[in-house]
């Protein structure tokens, strides 16, 4: 099993600005869309983002992940408050 400390050997997550994201919009429930390199981490990151924020569920999507411009469409009974895309590279934009 992969865990953040496998991750951070490797890639350079910013976390606190995810965390920050989520809670400056309250959010309860988190989609987090990760480039194929990245989803053997996903498990580890849910973890690890639900032990620094209480009551947020997390969604993992599954699906492929091309860049940025590749946001997932959920079905409409899948409510979202936030989707959060981590990849390899930095963005110019932010979340």
């Amino acid at each position: 099993m992969k865990t953040i400390s496998d991750l951070e050997k490797i890639y350079e997550i910013d976390f606190d600005k995810i965390i920050q994201e989520i809670k400056k919009q309250k959010c309860k429930r988190v989609l987090l869309q990760f480039s194929d390199g990245l989803k053997p981490y996903a498990t580890a990151i849910v973890d690890f983002l639900e032990e620094k924020i209480k009551g947020v569920e997390f969604l993992i999507w599954l699906g492929n992940c091309f860049g940025a411009c590749d946001t997932p469409v959920l079905p409409s009974e899948i409510k979202v408050d936030l989707v959060v895309q981590v990849g390899h590279n930095e963005m110019m934009a932010g979340i």
